[in-house]
């Protein structure tokens, strides 16, 4: 069934895309955020440990969101490591220390990466797309990065 909620299908087709980018971007830092609530090694191991689950969890949650706003609109949502490789702006992680310190960081450019993506849509998302839902809904995800992002960079 045809999704008709008053924004053109050229405009829901064009904030998906880059909703599909941001999902892909969502499912690189929850597993690079899952590899270091894993891998994490040094005297901080147990609270970062679970600092590192605290953050993948509520990323998860990000995740789901994203992939049904795109549905919301009436589209399908990536969902094959493919893709999200094929669309995301991150990078993986390859190499480095185990260290908190050294996750940290790889984790706080992620978000801050992140933060800046959103930034940009919000106003293009309701002004030139005639979305105002999806606008209000990524102010709210990049105020979620922001304070991630605050969290982790406490720990430097």
């Amino acid at each position: 069934m045809n999704t008709s909620i008053g924004i053109s299908e050229t405009n829901k087709l064009a904030v998906t895309k880059s909703l599909s980018k941001l999902l892909a971007d969502e499912f690189v830092l929850y597993t690079k955020t899952r590899n270091a609530h894993w891998n994490i090694e040094g005297p901080d191991f147990h609270s970062m440990h679970l600092f590192f689950e605290a953050q993948y969890e509520a990323l998860d949650d990000i995740m789901d969101g994203v992939a049904e706003r795109i549905r919301m609109l009436g589209h399908y949502s990536p969902a094959t490591l493919q893709a999200f490789l094929q669309l995301t702006h991150l990078s993986e992680k390859t190499g480095g220390d185990n260290t908190s310190a050294g996750f940290i960081k790889e984790l706080v450019g992620d978000h801050e990466s992140i933060i800046i993506f959103i930034r940009e849509n919000i106003n293009p998302f309701a002004s030139e797309y005639g979305d105002a839902g999806t606008s209000d809904y990524i102010t709210g995800l990049m105020e979620q990065h922001e304070k991630m992002a605050w969290m982790l960079r406490a720990h430097l």
